[in-house]
């Protein structure tokens, strides 16, 4: 068996609870299918106050094994680094001590989502209570755990980023982990297997792109990265390859991207859903392509554009459906 114990630090919970939406198989299946057993959830598990600090101790004086340390949240440091902030109910202690015992226990560490990766929301703003990722601070390694550190199997932290994560995600690092297979991550401590895709492959609004058929209120169908500020081309994710619920993803639902699996996605510096411009000119045009390109590219496809596709764009659903062409 492999054991996960799961500790919750800085944040709203929704990584668990979008964790609960796994599906085919669900999150109990898939855990006892790959032989993995949760030691302790603080929102799942049914032991709490001394049975729970009694396991906790167990784990980081050795006596139980610690194969795989989840954290969701982001590490409040403060205040003045004592982590007072936050601490963990009934022990004493604050959360930032215990993953600080724990973690080097661990045979490997992984950060489920974006705060526990970066910050996240819980670092926004001015930052008050001084939260960090465990392995970044930002895009700056070195959050809680310093920049070299490296788990008891020579790993470092494993970053299932994303706000909040895709259960896939999480359930897939947990099985590779818990099978010996090594998880490829990408520079940001990623795991490739999703972070290799883009947000806009398999967007459903892919035929807007293509033409440059731009919505410009978010009750539109047509592509929102010209005016909406969906920056998809750049995020890495395959949302809308697996969507959540087998259905969902943002821009599925008519909402942009806003790259949450990427550090310091919170403070974008602009609202959300608003585009960036120079001179009538997105800012943050796809980073693989030279810019000169893409607006030669872009000014050609919207003089080509098809009736059909324009009027859609500005609607709010089809209104001109394809029409297929009788052969003569």
């Amino acid at each position: 068996m492999t054991n996960v114990l799961w500790l919750q630090a800085s944040g709203c919970g929704g990584c668990t609870m979008s964790l609960l939406c796994a599906e085919s198989p669900d999150l109990i299946e898939t855990l006892e299918d790959a032989g993995i057993r949760l030691l302790w959830h603080p929102a799942l598990s049914v032991e709490t106050g001394a049975e729970a600090r009694a396991l906790l101790e167990d784990v980081a004086a050795g006596r139980v094994l610690l194969d795989i340390l989840c954290v969701e949240g982001a590490i409040s440091r403060g205040p003045a680094g004592t982590g007072r902030f936050q601490m963990l109910s009934g022990t004493g202690d604050s959360v930032m001590a215990w993953v600080a015992r724990l973690a080097p226990v661990a045979g490997h560490v992984v950060a489920v989502g974006s705060c526990a990766a970066y910050g996240g929301v819980t670092a926004a703003g001015g930052n008050p209570t001084d939260a960090v990722g465990l392995h970044y601070d930002g895009a700056h390694p070195g959050g809680l755990l310093a920049e070299g550190w490296r788990s008891r199997a020579g790993r470092p932290v494993i970053n299932v980023a994303g706000c909040p994560t895709h259960p896939g995600w999480v359930l897939e690092t947990l099985m590779l982990l818990a099978s010996g297979e090594a998880v490829a991550l990408d520079g940001m401590g990623r795991p490739r297997f999703f972070a290799d895709h883009l947000v806009h492959h398999g967007c459903p609004k892919n035929e807007f792109y293509e033409y440059k058929a731009s919505a410009r209120e978010l009750s539109e169908i047509g592509c929102m990265m010209e005016n909406l500020g969906c920056i998809g081309t750049q995020a890495v994710g395959d949302c809308n390859i697996r969507p959540w619920n087998g259905e969902g993803s943002c821009t599925r639902g008519g909402y942009p991207c806003i790259n949450c699996t990427a550090p310091r996605f919170e403070d974008p510096a602009h609202a959300f859903v608003e585009t960036p411009k120079i001179a009538g000119i997105p800012v943050g045009l796809p980073t693989d392509m030279p810019k000169a390109w893409f607006m030669a590219l872009a000014s050609l496809s919207k003089a080509a554009t098809p009736e059909r596709i324009g009027r859609n764009a500005r609607a709010d659903r089809v209104v001109v459906p394809p029409t297929l062409r009788r052969p003569k």
